[in-house]
């Protein structure tokens, strides 16, 4: 439990904004009508619920809109968390509460992983929720004052995953939202050079209790429903035997609440070997998988120490997870010490292999307290360079990489292409998924407005307006012909958001690595709206 506070304070969480990515789906909000983030940030909402109960506490996502002068005028404290890839706006939030004098505070992935760019907030907070945590509410407590000079925090002790609060989504609007998120367990076993999990979280797996979990679909529930739910642990197979257990509690809530949702995990491509697993989340309603294949070569997979994707085929495996319902999506790296000339062609073939619709396809982006930036910084590879879409040197041309990304994103995701892996899916892998209940909480009113207000905005957007609505009538038609809805909403959705981003990739105009630092210029509406939200 958190100290008891003596003082009563006002804290504002600020979220800082993403930029656009394959990943945060921002060009299908508009079919979907109030939709305006990805996903809630559970971190900051864990935090924001952790605080003392008698301190007032407000909370901003700025991918929803910017936190105005006036909110944080209002705040004692301005609390901040982001990933690296939010450096700047983290920074212009810090800037900005400072302007009105405000005392910031920044935890999260990026201070924790790389302190050094944020020397100028008052607050460093490293590491997990623990006892540096507790330190920080006692000295806001004593005096919300700014310290003269930035305080520097860092966990020793860290909460168990088990005492950990229920976010606060008492504070968000789950309806502005793509999807909602949970989080059953923390850190990961394997020691992947890119991936700085293990230096961050641990290789050794904590999790919560299935009943934890359950109570937090329960609370989430109570606050709204975007309809799906994400697992955002680092490896929702780090500890097989309590993933086990906990999806069979999963099946028993789904049972108990008319499957109000769907669900969705990032998993290690070794899940494939685990029917017994898989069997149980085909009947909790797992729809989705994410899975970081990386590379379709072997010997580059050995070569970042990620062996275990050579566990089976890699064709296999996707063929045995699709037999389970469940669709993967695929991280694919380009940019490997490995790579040729020839690379965009194999990866290109490896994805009509495969038949994965959604692939995020990013340049190798080597993160700080990783073997790979480790490795890259003796031998003076690493380049801090804000024009550059990534900060490895590479042993190929950069220009000819950079070219290879654009290629396999355009030809990729070029709507025939994209349509083609979706409709093997729709053949293959979607009738493969139980048949969820009409029960009160899926075939409710408001669900009922909310699908026919999808579906007229895709026939119009989609169906009409669009270039490709060709394509889209080819599956579409005979779907909605089978009664098929929900398929042809899913694929529509997600179909026009790829299309569409990686249009703009592929002209130069979106970042080719969800990981880059590279800036951006806003769009002249999207900056406009922003300007005038701030006043």
């Amino acid at each position: 439990m958190p100290p008891i506070a003596a003082n009563r304070r006002k804290i504002l969480c600020v979220f800082p904004a993403y930029s656009p990515s394959f990943g945060t789906f921002e060009n299908a909000y508009a079919l979907l009508g109030t939709t305006r983030a990805f996903m809630p940030p559970q971190g900051l909402l864990t935090i924001a619920a952790y605080l003392p109960a008698d301190w007032e506490v407000r909370f901003v996502d700025e991918n929803i809109r910017p936190a105005s002068r006036r909110e944080i005028g209002w705040a004692d404290a301005i609390l901040v968390s982001g990933m690296h890839v939010q450096r700047a706006k983290i920074l212009d939030i810090n800037a900005r509460a400072h302007a009105q004098g405000k005392t910031t505070v920044l935890g999260g992935p990026s201070v924790s992983g790389d302190p050094a760019p944020y020397g100028d907030f008052d607050y460093l907070h490293i590491g997990e929720l623990g006892d540096a945590t507790d330190r920080l509410i006692a000295l806001l407590d004593a005096d919300p004052a700014r310290p003269p000079a930035p305080v520097r925090l860092e966990t020793q002790e860290r909460l168990p995953l088990g005492a950990f609060p229920s976010p606060a989504y008492h504070l968000v609007a789950l309806d502005r939202y793509f999807i909602a998120n949970v989080q059953f367990s923390s850190g990961c076993p394997y020691r992947c050079e890119f991936c700085d999990i293990p230096a961050l979280y641990g290789r050794v797996p904590r999790i919560k209790s299935p009943a934890q979990v359950t109570a937090e679909l329960d609370t989430m529930l109570r606050h709204g429903n975007p309809g799906a739910v994400y697992f955002v642990d680092d490896n929702f197979i780090a500890h097989r035997r309590a993933a086990r257990e906990l999806v069979a509690h999963l099946v028993e809530w789904q049972r108990r609440n008319g499957y109000p949702v769907e669900f969705a995990c990032e998993a290690t491509l070794n899940i494939a070997k685990y029917p017994d697993l898989l069997a149980l989340m085909r009947e909790a309603y797992f729809t989705t998988v994410f899975c970081g294949i990386e590379t379709p070569e072997a010997d580059a997979l050995h070569a970042m120490a990620k062996d275990h994707n050579n566990d089976l085929p890699i064709i296999e495996a996707v063929r045995v997870l699709g037999g389970f319902g469940l669709e993967v999506v695929s991280g694919i790296i380009m940019g490997l010490d490995g790579d040729t000339h020839e690379t965009p062609q194999r990866i290109l073939d490896f994805i009509e292999r495969s038949n994965i619709p959604m692939l995020t396809v990013n340049l190798l982006q080597a993160l700080p307290r990783t073997p790979l930036w480790q490795r890259l910084a003796a031998a003076g590879r690493l380049i801090d360079e804000p024009t550059r879409e990534s900060n490895v040197d590479f042993l190929l041309p950069y220009d000819r990489v950079l070219a290879g990304w654009r290629r396999v994103v355009a030809e990729a995701y070029a709507p025939e292409a994209l349509y083609r892996r979706f409709a093997y899916n729709v053949e293959y892998t979607y009738p493969n998924r139980i048949k969820p209940p009409a029960s009160p909480q899926r075939a409710s009113w408001a669900n009922l407005r909310k699908g026919l207000r999808i579906m007229a905005n895709i026939l119009l957007r989609v169906g009409v307006i669009a270039d490709y609505r060709r394509v889209f009538w080819r599956m579409a038609w005979p779907l909605l012909r089978q009664g098929r809805v929900e398929d042809v909403i899913h694929v529509a959705l997600v179909a026009h958001h790829l299309v569409t981003f990686a249009r703009e990739a592929a002209a130069g105009r979106q970042n080719a690595s969800f990981y880059s630092a590279k800036a951006r210029a806003p769009r002249p509406r999207a900056a406009a709206l922003a300007t005038r939200r701030r006043a």
